[in-house]
């Protein structure tokens, strides 16, 4: 039986598991207390929160929420990164602070209510934004459609220019 204050954290992990998108968890050993506040506070502009958890009390939560496979990832010190709005913030954001701290190592990844390895994590960071993606499917939406305008208006054109070419001709005769 978990003391009060375990319980707790717990309860408040298991929140965040169910009202998060993702989740990236990492190993932080080795950076100093400024890197880590400077850590939270890059996150928390991105819309991140990161938490330092007990992999004991992170794996009860995922069990109660019924996020599996996360064990072999659960050694060592885990500071856990929520992204509640972007699913992909997180993995971005952390990547970004591993490449930026060094000692920063990414486990693995909560997407969902699976688990995900490190590499897929470091796949969805390199993903473009959403915007980008949007203006991507609209591109390839409106492509077909500029053709078909394209393709209806060149006998329009055509004609236009052989009429053109005729009236010259009228002209210089």
């Amino acid at each position: 039986m978990p003391t009060p204050q375990k319980a707790q954290i717990i309860e408040e992990t298991r929140e965040e598991l169910e009202g998060s998108s993702s989740a990236v968890l990492a190993n932080y050993r080795g950076l100093t207390v400024q890197q880590l506040n400077q850590l939270r506070e890059n996150l928390r502009k991105g819309g991140v929160t990161l938490r330092v958890i007990k992999n004991t009390l992170i794996k009860r939560a995922a069990d109660e929420v019924g996020i599996e496979g996360l064990e072999p990832y659960l050694e060592g010190p885990t500071a856990v990164a929520f992204s509640h709005d972007d699913p992909v913030a997180a993995a971005k954001l952390m990547t970004q602070a591993a490449r930026e701290f060094r000692k920063i190592e990414i486990k693995a990844g909560i997407l969902g209510k699976r688990a995900i390895a490190a590499q897929e994590v470091r796949n969805l960071a390199e993903l473009p934004s959403r915007e980008v993606l949007l203006g991507k499917l609209v591109g390839t939406l409106n492509a077909p459609i500029q053709q078909l305008v394209w393709v209806l208006n060149a006998p329009l054109t055509n004609l236009a220019r052989a009429l053109d070419q005729i009236r010259q001709q009228k002209e210089q005769a």
